[in-house]
């Protein structure tokens, strides 16, 4: 259920109208008749599970190879960082 109210009276009932929002209810304020703000109950994040990687089978550790550059796309490493300057000879 939604709940309109006014600006002027939702700060009157500012308890009341939260103790809806947390029953779950939605408030919508309103200005001159047009909605501008909703309050709604807060969401809480869950809970994180430590261990879920190791549940699905990872070990903890990656083979080195995984850290070296793919040997078909090694053509920049040889590259200068910048281009010389110009009247500079290196």
């Amino acid at each position: 259920m939604t709940i309109s109210v006014n600006i002027a009276e939702a700060k009157a009932r500012l308890s009341a109208l939260i103790e809806a929002a947390e029953r779950g209810e939605e408030v919508v304020l309103a200005r001159a008749g047009k909605p501008v703000a909703r309050i709604t109950a807060f969401a809480a994040k869950p809970a994180r599970r430590f261990g879920i990687l190791k549940e699905m089978g990872w070990t903890g550790s990656a083979p080195y190879e995984a850290f070296e550059p793919d040997p078909d796309h090694t053509e920049w490493i040889n590259e200068p960082i910048a281009p010389p300057l110009p009247g500079k000879q290196t």
